[in-house]
């Protein structure tokens, strides 16, 4: 039976969400809303479809394990699978990985659990950034916390419950989930990574996944990387010519073909959105 759908000229309005393309649709999961100064977290049943050949937004009711309703997630489309991981509830920060199949063939939408994995996956967190290349999904950063057992030159400290032995603060860790083994891995990076931080925005061209800005305690910065996923080897701060872009968090970085990005929008370092 196909899943109940409502199709609309606009989508629910949100911030904190997931988006991601596969083929020639658009897939927009989760997210919250501002009402009278709290914070709501959108229905965790829903997933809208924005199809770009006729311009409509559908909404689609989905069933099977759920995610909780969460914001700050990072949704990545690959082999035709839509990769729910991580992100922010009432509770605190996830690490936990769902998936659906976006063409199952039934018309139904259906949320699976990725429970059996082999290794081990990355500490909780939110507003991380994902490469899709080969068969896998490769985690960059992220705001989240960590026990003291886990601590190390990866994780920049924010605050600490020492009662708790619980540590908050920004992630600079290369995580890769193998969608063809089922497994998680984490490769030894070679060369000095970004410093850690969350809200920046990441692109791949070819086999480099790049990496711009994001923010660290209230600074935001304007730093561009580049990650070899091939070699692991990260590349230095990139030298940009012409007029550099201000440091933000929150924005996006498009390739467009195979040799640029499009860097749009953002946070400035007085919090206020950009058009840049």
């Amino acid at each position: 039976m196909a899943s109940p759908q409502q199709s609309y000229s606009v989508a629910e309005e949100r911030s904190g969400h997931c988006a991601a393309m596969d083929q020639h649709c658009l897939y927009v999961w989760g997210g919250y809303v501002t009402i009278e100064e709290n914070e709501v977290y959108l229905a965790k049943d829903e997933i809208w479809v924005y199809d770009s050949e006729c311009g409509l937004w559908k909404v689609h009711f989905t069933d099977g394990d759920l995610p909780p309703s969460m914001s700050g997630s990072c949704g990545a489309c690959l082999n035709g699978k839509l990769y729910i991981f991580g992100g922010y509830d009432d509770k605190g920060y996830s690490n936990q990985l769902y998936y659906m199949d976006l063409h199952s063939g039934s018309g139904v939408f259906t949320w699976k659990h990725v429970k059996n994995f082999q290794g081990k996956p990355p500490t909780p967190r939110d507003k991380l950034s994902c490469w899709t290349y080969k068969d896998w999904l490769i985690y960059f950063g992220g705001y989240g916390c960590r026990r003291h057992s886990e601590l190390g030159d990866c994780f920049d400290v924010h605050d600490a419950s020492w009662e708790e032995q619980m540590f908050w603060g920004w992630n600079n860790d290369i995580h890769v989930f193998d969608t063809e083994k089922q497994a998680w891995i984490q490769p030894e990076v070679k060369s000095t990574p970004p410093q850690p931080r969350a809200a920046h925005s990441c692109a791949i061209l070819g086999n480099k996944g790049y990496v711009f800005g994001g923010r660290v305690l209230q600074t935001r910065m304007n730093d561009l990387h580049f990650l070899n996923l091939d070699t692991w080897v990260w590349s230095g701060g990139i030298q940009i010519t012409g007029v550099k872009p201000r440091g933000r968090s929150w924005h996006t970085l498009t390739p467009i073909g195979e040799e640029h990005l499009f860097l749009f929008g953002g946070l400035s370092a007085e919090s206020v959105p950009l058009s840049e």
